[in-house]
Protein backbone atom coordinates (compact mmCIF):
# COMPACT_ATOMS: atom_id res chain seq x y z
CA UNK A 1 0.00 0.00 0.00
CA UNK A 2 3.09 2.10 0.92
CA UNK A 3 4.38 1.43 -2.56
CA UNK A 4 1.07 2.20 -4.13
CA UNK A 5 0.90 5.65 -2.48
CA UNK A 6 4.47 6.48 -3.69
CA UNK A 7 3.50 6.17 -7.17
CA UNK A 8 0.28 7.70 -6.91
CA UNK A 9 2.10 10.86 -5.47
CA UNK A 10 4.39 10.73 -7.64
CA UNK A 11 1.80 10.68 -10.64
CA UNK A 12 0.33 13.53 -9.03
CA UNK A 13 3.76 15.45 -8.68
CA UNK A 14 4.84 15.18 -12.32
CA UNK A 15 1.35 15.83 -13.77
CA UNK A 16 0.56 18.55 -11.27
CA UNK A 17 4.15 20.59 -12.76
CA UNK A 18 3.03 19.61 -16.03
CA UNK A 19 -0.24 21.96 -15.56
CA UNK A 20 1.57 25.74 -15.50
CA UNK A 21 0.83 26.06 -19.59
CA UNK A 22 -3.02 25.80 -18.45
CA UNK A 23 -2.61 28.65 -15.69
CA UNK A 24 0.25 30.90 -17.40
CA UNK A 25 -1.02 30.97 -21.28
CA UNK A 26 -4.85 32.49 -20.18
CA UNK A 27 -2.63 35.00 -17.95
CA UNK A 28 -0.54 35.70 -21.12
CA UNK A 29 -3.48 36.43 -23.11
CA UNK A 30 -5.21 38.47 -21.01
CA UNK A 31 -1.88 41.19 -21.58
CA UNK A 32 0.21 39.75 -18.79
CA UNK A 33 4.15 39.40 -19.45
CA UNK A 34 5.67 36.64 -18.26
CA UNK A 35 8.07 38.61 -15.64
CA UNK A 36 4.87 39.71 -13.34
CA UNK A 37 3.31 36.04 -13.95
CA UNK A 38 6.43 34.46 -12.38
CA UNK A 39 6.82 37.15 -9.42
CA UNK A 40 3.20 36.30 -8.26
CA UNK A 41 3.43 32.87 -8.75
CA UNK A 42 6.83 32.82 -6.96
CA UNK A 43 4.91 35.18 -4.23
CA UNK A 44 2.20 33.48 -3.66
CA UNK A 45 3.58 30.03 -3.76
CA UNK A 46 5.93 31.82 -0.75
CA UNK A 47 2.75 32.71 1.25
CA UNK A 48 1.27 29.11 0.62
CA UNK A 49 4.72 27.22 2.11
CA UNK A 50 5.00 29.77 4.64
CA UNK A 51 1.94 28.83 6.15
CA UNK A 52 1.96 25.03 5.44
CA UNK A 53 5.56 25.22 7.45
CA UNK A 54 3.98 27.01 9.84
CA UNK A 55 0.67 24.79 10.82
CA UNK A 56 3.47 21.35 10.53
CA UNK A 57 5.34 23.31 13.17
CA UNK A 58 8.62 23.46 11.06
CA UNK A 59 11.70 26.29 12.22
CA UNK A 60 12.32 28.87 9.83
CA UNK A 61 15.77 29.28 10.96
CA UNK A 62 18.58 29.38 8.75
CA UNK A 63 21.80 28.96 10.53
CA UNK A 64 24.59 28.02 8.13
CA UNK A 65 22.50 27.19 5.39
CA UNK A 66 22.81 30.49 3.73
CA UNK A 67 25.17 29.44 0.65
CA UNK A 68 21.86 27.00 -0.23
CA UNK A 69 19.70 30.13 -0.84
CA UNK A 70 21.88 30.87 -3.95
CA UNK A 71 20.55 27.95 -5.58
CA UNK A 72 17.48 30.01 -5.84
CA UNK A 73 19.27 31.48 -9.16
CA UNK A 74 19.77 29.06 -10.81
CA UNK A 75 15.72 27.66 -10.17
CA UNK A 76 14.67 31.68 -11.42
CA UNK A 77 16.39 31.60 -14.46
CA UNK A 78 14.84 27.95 -15.34
CA UNK A 79 11.11 29.67 -14.67
CA UNK A 80 12.47 32.69 -16.51
CA UNK A 81 13.36 31.12 -19.54
CA UNK A 82 10.71 28.11 -19.58
CA UNK A 83 7.62 31.31 -19.19
CA UNK A 84 9.58 33.19 -21.74
CA UNK A 85 9.93 30.23 -24.18
CA UNK A 86 6.14 29.83 -24.18
CA UNK A 87 5.99 33.48 -26.40
CA UNK A 88 8.14 31.25 -28.99
CA UNK A 89 6.70 27.65 -29.23
CA UNK A 90 3.36 25.38 -28.36
CA UNK A 91 3.76 24.58 -24.34
CA UNK A 92 3.89 21.02 -24.66
CA UNK A 93 6.79 20.96 -26.53
CA UNK A 94 8.39 23.74 -24.32
CA UNK A 95 7.94 21.73 -21.22
CA UNK A 96 9.04 18.68 -23.49
CA UNK A 97 12.29 20.86 -23.62
CA UNK A 98 12.82 21.68 -20.19
CA UNK A 99 12.42 18.13 -19.18
CA UNK A 100 16.12 17.13 -20.43
CA UNK A 101 17.17 18.53 -17.46
CA UNK A 102 17.97 15.09 -16.04
CA UNK A 103 20.33 14.89 -19.12
CA UNK A 104 21.82 18.07 -19.02
CA UNK A 105 22.46 17.03 -14.97
CA UNK A 106 24.62 13.76 -16.11
CA UNK A 107 26.75 16.05 -18.94
CA UNK A 108 27.72 18.79 -16.27
CA UNK A 109 28.09 15.36 -13.62
CA UNK A 110 30.64 13.77 -16.12
CA UNK A 111 32.24 16.92 -17.29
CA UNK A 112 33.02 18.70 -14.04
CA UNK A 113 32.31 15.90 -11.25
CA UNK A 114 34.18 13.08 -13.00
CA UNK A 115 30.87 10.58 -12.80
CA UNK A 116 31.07 7.53 -14.26
CA UNK A 117 30.66 7.49 -17.86
CA UNK A 118 29.09 4.58 -19.98
CA UNK A 119 27.93 3.62 -23.20
CA UNK A 120 24.53 3.78 -21.93
CA UNK A 121 24.70 7.34 -20.91
CA UNK A 122 26.07 8.42 -23.92
CA UNK A 123 23.63 6.24 -26.04
CA UNK A 124 20.53 8.40 -23.89
CA UNK A 125 22.45 11.76 -24.74
CA UNK A 126 22.37 10.80 -28.37
CA UNK A 127 18.55 10.26 -28.04
CA UNK A 128 17.91 13.50 -26.40
CA UNK A 129 19.92 15.26 -29.18
CA UNK A 130 17.84 13.42 -32.22
CA UNK A 131 14.49 14.41 -30.02
CA UNK A 132 15.81 17.96 -29.66
CA UNK A 133 16.10 17.76 -33.72
CA UNK A 134 12.60 16.40 -34.53
CA UNK A 135 11.00 18.78 -32.41
CA UNK A 136 12.96 21.46 -34.47
CA UNK A 137 11.53 19.99 -37.51
CA UNK A 138 8.23 22.15 -36.58
CA UNK A 139 4.82 21.52 -35.93
CA UNK A 140 3.57 22.97 -39.56
CA UNK A 141 2.41 25.98 -38.05
CA UNK A 142 5.96 27.92 -38.42
CA UNK A 143 6.38 28.85 -34.96
CA UNK A 144 9.47 26.83 -33.52
CA UNK A 145 12.54 28.96 -33.87
CA UNK A 146 15.74 28.16 -33.11
CA UNK A 147 15.76 30.50 -30.44
CA UNK A 148 13.25 29.56 -29.21
CA UNK A 149 14.70 26.29 -28.90
CA UNK A 150 17.69 27.90 -27.25
CA UNK A 151 15.83 29.77 -24.59
CA UNK A 152 14.05 26.70 -23.51
CA UNK A 153 17.00 24.56 -23.14
CA UNK A 154 18.58 27.27 -21.16
CA UNK A 155 15.64 26.61 -18.51
CA UNK A 156 16.62 23.09 -18.92
CA UNK A 157 19.88 23.99 -17.81
CA UNK A 158 19.39 26.07 -15.43
CA UNK A 159 16.78 23.58 -13.49
CA UNK A 160 19.97 21.08 -14.15
CA UNK A 161 22.67 23.70 -12.13
CA UNK A 162 20.18 24.21 -9.31
CA UNK A 163 19.91 20.23 -8.48
CA UNK A 164 24.03 19.92 -8.74
CA UNK A 165 24.55 22.80 -6.50
CA UNK A 166 21.47 21.14 -3.79
CA UNK A 167 23.43 18.18 -4.25
CA UNK A 168 26.51 19.46 -4.13
CA UNK A 169 26.67 21.75 -1.20
CA UNK A 170 27.33 20.53 1.97
CA UNK A 171 26.12 23.26 4.18
CA UNK A 172 23.89 22.76 7.14
CA UNK A 173 20.76 20.59 7.03
CA UNK A 174 18.00 22.67 5.34
CA UNK A 175 16.03 19.91 3.22
CA UNK A 176 12.47 19.62 1.49
CA UNK A 177 10.01 22.36 1.97
CA UNK A 178 11.99 24.27 4.15
CA UNK A 179 14.36 24.94 1.32
CA UNK A 180 11.80 25.42 -1.26
CA UNK A 181 10.13 28.23 0.90
CA UNK A 182 13.27 30.33 0.62
CA UNK A 183 14.01 29.48 -2.56
CA UNK A 184 10.59 30.92 -3.58
CA UNK A 185 11.18 33.88 -1.40
CA UNK A 186 14.58 34.23 -2.87
CA UNK A 187 13.09 34.40 -6.04
CA UNK A 188 10.59 36.21 -5.09
CA UNK A 189 13.07 39.37 -3.93
CA UNK A 190 14.95 38.97 -7.37
CA UNK A 191 11.80 39.30 -9.45
CA UNK A 192 10.45 42.44 -7.51
CA UNK A 193 14.23 44.34 -7.92
CA UNK A 194 14.64 43.10 -11.14
CA UNK A 195 10.79 44.29 -12.58
CA UNK A 196 11.25 47.30 -10.68
CA UNK A 197 14.52 48.83 -11.93
CA UNK A 198 13.60 48.01 -15.63
CA UNK A 199 9.80 48.26 -16.12
CA UNK A 200 6.48 48.06 -13.75
CA UNK A 201 4.84 45.24 -12.08
CA UNK A 202 1.75 44.75 -13.90
CA UNK A 203 -1.47 44.68 -11.66
CA UNK A 204 -3.82 41.47 -12.15
CA UNK A 205 -6.42 42.48 -14.67
CA UNK A 206 -9.68 40.93 -13.50
CA UNK A 207 -10.85 37.76 -10.87
CA UNK A 208 -10.33 35.34 -13.36
CA UNK A 209 -6.71 35.49 -14.22
CA UNK A 210 -6.32 36.71 -10.53
CA UNK A 211 -7.74 32.68 -10.17
CA UNK A 212 -5.35 31.35 -12.81
CA UNK A 213 -2.43 33.09 -10.72
CA UNK A 214 -3.13 31.64 -7.25
CA UNK A 215 -3.75 28.25 -8.89
CA UNK A 216 -0.44 28.22 -10.85
CA UNK A 217 0.87 28.67 -7.12
CA UNK A 218 -0.84 25.82 -5.60
CA UNK A 219 -1.39 22.95 -8.23
CA UNK A 220 1.76 23.05 -10.17
CA UNK A 221 4.08 24.60 -7.24
CA UNK A 222 3.03 23.98 -4.18
CA UNK A 223 1.12 20.65 -4.42
CA UNK A 224 3.68 19.40 -7.08
CA UNK A 225 6.72 19.89 -4.12
CA UNK A 226 4.45 18.25 -0.88
CA UNK A 227 3.33 15.25 -3.44
CA UNK A 228 7.25 14.95 -5.04
CA UNK A 229 8.37 14.91 -0.92
CA UNK A 230 5.60 12.25 -0.42
CA UNK A 231 7.17 9.76 -3.31
CA UNK A 232 10.72 10.06 -2.55
CA UNK A 233 9.72 8.92 0.87
CA UNK A 234 7.36 6.00 -0.28
CA UNK A 235 9.52 4.94 -3.69
CA UNK A 236 12.83 6.46 -3.90
CA UNK A 237 14.20 9.32 -5.78
CA UNK A 238 15.24 7.33 -8.99
CA UNK A 239 11.34 5.96 -9.77
CA UNK A 240 9.97 9.48 -8.35
CA UNK A 241 11.70 10.88 -11.18
CA UNK A 242 10.95 8.14 -13.76
CA UNK A 243 7.21 9.01 -13.24
CA UNK A 244 8.55 12.59 -13.90
CA UNK A 245 7.56 11.50 -17.46
CA UNK A 246 3.82 12.44 -16.57
CA UNK A 247 4.91 16.39 -16.98
CA UNK A 248 5.39 16.84 -20.55
CA UNK A 249 2.82 14.25 -21.28
CA UNK A 250 0.49 16.13 -19.40
CA UNK A 251 1.74 19.38 -20.97
CA UNK A 252 1.22 18.58 -24.39
CA UNK A 253 -2.39 17.22 -23.83
CA UNK A 254 -3.30 20.47 -21.96
CA UNK A 255 -1.64 22.11 -25.13
CA UNK A 256 -3.16 19.86 -27.57
CA UNK A 257 -6.89 19.94 -25.84
CA UNK A 258 -6.89 23.10 -24.41
CA UNK A 259 -5.36 25.79 -26.83
CA UNK A 260 -5.45 24.23 -30.06
CA UNK A 261 -1.88 23.63 -30.40
CA UNK A 262 -0.73 21.56 -33.69
CA UNK A 263 0.44 18.11 -33.07
CA UNK A 264 2.80 16.55 -35.96
CA UNK A 265 4.59 12.52 -36.23
CA UNK A 266 7.75 14.59 -35.76
CA UNK A 267 7.05 16.40 -32.95
CA UNK A 268 5.29 13.09 -31.26
CA UNK A 269 8.61 10.92 -32.36
CA UNK A 270 10.80 13.98 -30.69
CA UNK A 271 9.05 13.99 -27.55
CA UNK A 272 8.72 9.95 -27.57
CA UNK A 273 13.19 10.25 -28.25
CA UNK A 274 13.55 12.76 -25.14
CA UNK A 275 11.10 10.51 -22.74
CA UNK A 276 13.19 7.64 -23.47
CA UNK A 277 16.33 9.53 -23.31
CA UNK A 278 15.69 11.10 -19.75
CA UNK A 279 13.92 7.68 -18.42
CA UNK A 280 17.06 5.44 -19.47
CA UNK A 281 19.54 8.34 -17.73
CA UNK A 282 17.63 8.10 -14.83
CA UNK A 283 17.12 4.21 -14.46
CA UNK A 284 21.38 3.99 -15.19
CA UNK A 285 22.51 6.74 -12.42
Amino acid sequence: MNKLNGFLYGLLSSASFGLIPMFTIPAMQQGMQFESILLYRFAFATLDLGVILLIDGQSFRINRDIPSLFTGIFYLISAVFLFWGYKFMASGIATTLHFMYPVLTTLIMMLFFREKKSIWRFMAIALAVAGVFFLSQGDDSGSITFTGIFIVLLSALGYALYLVTVSQLKVGQMKGLRLTFYVFLFGSLLLFIGIGTTGHIQPIPNLHTAGNLAMLAIIPTVISNLALVRAVKCIGSTLTSVLGAMEPVTAVCVGIFMFGEPFTNSVGLGIILIITAVTVIILKR
